[in-house]
């Protein structure tokens, strides 16, 4: 897994964009209408960049060769009072990728990456029902709910979305 900093997220974005196509496109909810077209979501991954470059995002690729087959994300919030926390966003693996533990690896990458960032407490939402669910639940995330209607799959269709949380050790001070 590669972090990636403000310039290599711009030079990656075509090859995140196709990832970010492939898994929206494939059924997976990850905050996108079907179909995706690729320039929206070549613009997606270009915004992220100032996001990266100020520190409030941190983006891993999992790739095979040059094709990148997986992401993961953290989103570090701005305020004094949650800088313990982090948010673990997009997490994605290629249709093609799928069933070789390609994101369980990107998932314990993010948390090893918030343990050493001394976060404490990581939080997500996941479409409820959905095969992330079975991930998360099996990396000892535990979860607080479900909220209905919360968003829209690919397809249009409102859906309920789950929040889990997960503590990590705390190795060194909060950011």
């Amino acid at each position: 897994m590669n972090r990636l900093d403000e310039v290599q997220l711009l030079h990656r974005a075509s090859e995140l964009a196709d990832l970010l196509t492939g898994t929206v496109n494939g059924g997976a909810s990850v905050g996108f209408l079907a179909p995706l077209g690729r320039a929206d979501a070549l613009a997606w991954w270009e915004g992220r960049a100032a996001d990266v470059a100020a520190g409030r995002l941190a983006v891993w690729v999992a790739c095979e060769g040059e094709r990148v087959l997986g992401t993961v994300s953290l989103a570090f919030p701005d305020k004094p009072n949650s800088r313990h926390r982090a948010e673990l966003v997009k997490l994605m693996v290629h249709p093609d990728a799928r069933g070789r533990g390609l994101g369980r690896r990107l998932l314990a990458t993010a948390e090893a990456a918030a343990e050493a960032a001394g976060i404490t407490l990581l939080h997500l939402d996941t479409e409820t029902g959905s095969p992330a669910e079975q991930l998360y639940r099996s990396n000892g995330w535990t979860p607080v709910g479900a909220i209905p209607d919360f968003a829209a799959d690919p397809g249009g269709v409102l859906r309920p979305t789950t929040i889990y949380y997960k503590h990590v050790p705390e190795t060194a001070p909060t950011r």
